[in-house]
């Protein structure tokens, strides 16, 4: 009897609706960045955004198709003729392409927001895919708010699809409504009702408003499922996405349970969590799954003695088979560019110049006199944030005075446009400060939304790591600093957002 498991195929879509969450927009070069950590990973799908969003879209969504060689790239695009041939244009010179089509298909979005009958949608969809197999031979059609239609009309959609050209049908859990028994049952009926079921793969994409999307994904797969769409760490929209590491772990560790198996190099997981945390300034919570600073921690004297005597009585996994304790190499102020180049290497991190590389050479040199060690988080930090393509704003000098009974006083000396300027503000703590004698120099009228600061490693040298978050006119945009010391951090954090804003601006100015 044939033990062979079917391929469970990993669809990782950070780079899309990862994106999608409120100031985790990415640059096209940290696109390419986290593209290519998820092709080490091995991930078969990488959705890389959505071409028609935006001219950056599109080129970010070309930079990754013409830079990854071994994973499939995806594109966003609604059942919309123009949506679906900017698509096939960012994709042309990929060595594999998916189009990702998808149209709404409950009766409250239908009514409501497409304002469309459900025979006007059927036939949308089926021009869609046609239109979408002239550009690949690989098309994607989604359901949207699938776990909330009404299933003879689902079973009629997705046949009428499938005889179309799409290989691969997802049924997502798109507000986040659904429960793991329910959602599974959902899959199964439809493979059991729609006569050409086995003529496409069965997706599912899940989202996480009641803490769900992990479990619903899962119970998709025990019901048929071979397609998993997810992102790391579970960035997305709203409460986010189903986490990859988590999914990938459950398949891997339940190998007694599940039907399927992944082609993951799960060493790469926790690399990859740390360059989307740093690109993003989102901060992974300690006690995340896989991924957090506790997993694998053990403070109870009772799990610490039974780890001691025998790894399994409290360890289902192997920290090591996820990317943690990697680090063996230390690195200080004696290390070489060898070295330096090398361990980037290992975390993924590719240097498009010799420049760009000497650049993070001598933040590192300018660190490690700081601190004795130099740990793979402080390396991370290094090439995210503070780079702007465009800086019109670079902190020359900062003195912050605070003292108990007086009002804190910053001195801030900044280089704009190339020209040197200088002011003091008070404020009432040595960041609030900071930031008012920023903007008294800046006057850039963007409201301050979130300010974070988080240890990049342990001990009182640790960089601190800040994310600034603005918003103007709609836009938001997260900044990022890091350094010993949190004040610098934090104005560097400030700066780097100001910059990214005039990115934005000089393009819609045409710059």
């Amino acid at each position: 009897m044939s033990t062979k498991k079917d391929k469970l195929v990993i669809f990782d879509t950070t780079l899309r609706d990862g994106e999608q969450s409120p100031g985790a927009s990415m640059t096209r070069e940290e696109k390419i960045r986290i593209a290519r950590m998820l092709e080490r990973m091995r991930v078969d799908v990488i959705e890389a955004g959505f071409a028609i969003a935006s001219p950056g879209d599109f080129e970010s969504v070309k930079a990754v198709a013409e830079t990854v060689t071994d994973s499939r790239v995806c594109s966003l695009a609604r059942a919309v003729n123009a949506d679906i041939e900017r698509a096939g244009e960012a994709l042309k010179n990929a060595n594999a392409s998916r189009i990702h089509t998808f149209i709404a298909t409950s009766p409250i979005h239908m009514k409501y927001k497409l304002q469309m009958e459900p025979e006007d949608v059927l036939q949308r969809a089926v021009k869609a895919v046609q239109t979408a197999c002239r550009f690949t031979d690989d098309v994607e059609f989604s359901l949207e708010d699938g776990s909330r239609s009404e299933p003879e009309f689902m079973y009629r959609i997705i046949e009428a699809v499938i005889r179309a050209g799409a290989g691969t049908i997802n049924i997502p859990d798109t507000v986040g409504y659904g429960e793991p028994e329910e959602y599974g049952a959902m899959f199964r009926r439809a493979i059991e009702n729609v006569p050409n079921s086995d003529k496409a793969i069965f997706s599912t994409h899940c989202h996480n408003d009641l803490g769900l999307a992990v479990a619903n994904s899962l119970s998709a797969v025990m019901n048929g499922v071979r397609q998993v769409e997810c992102t790391i760490n579970g960035l997305g929209e709203r409460a986010g996405n189903a986490s990859l590491e988590e999914i990938a772990m459950a398949v891997q560790t339940r190998q007694d349970l599940y039907p399927v198996e992944t082609g993951l190099d799960t060493s790469h997981i926790v690399p990859t969590s740390r360059i989307v945390s740093s690109i993003t300034g989102f901060p992974v919570q300690p006690n995340k799954a896989i991924v957090g600073a506790n997993a694998f921690a053990h403070e109870s004297g009772i799990h610490q003695d039974g780890v001691l005597k025998h790894r399994e009585t409290y360890e289902i996994m192997r920290a090591e088979d996820v990317g943690w304790g990697q680090n063996r190499l230390v690195l200080g102020k004696h290390s070489g560019r060898a070295a330096v180049r090398a361990r980037y290497g290992e975390l993924g991190v590719d240097f498009s110049s010799a420049e760009e590389f000497q650049q993070a050479f001598a933040r590192f040199k300018d660190l490690a006199d700081k601190k004795h060690e130099i740990f793979d988080e402080d390396l991370h930090s290094l090439v995210t944030g503070g780079e702007s393509p465009i800086e019109r704003f670079k902190l020359s000098d900062l003195d912050v005075r605070s003292k108990i009974g007086c009002a804190p006083q910053a001195f801030v000396s900044l280089m704009i446009d190339g020209e040197a300027h200088q002011t003091a503000a008070n404020g009432g703590g040595p960041v609030d400060a900071t930031f008012k004698a920023i903007e008294q120099l800046v006057s850039s009228g963007a409201e301050l939304k979130l300010y974070s600061v988080n240890a990049v490693t342990q001990g009182t040298d640790s960089q601190g790591s800040v994310t600034v978050r603005l918003e103007k006119d709609g836009r938001l945009v997260n900044g990022v600093g890091a350094d010993t010391d949190i004040l610098i951090a934090s104005a560097q954090a400030y700066l780097d957002a100001l910059n990214l804003l005039a990115i934005s601006e000089s393009k819609k100015q045409g710059v």
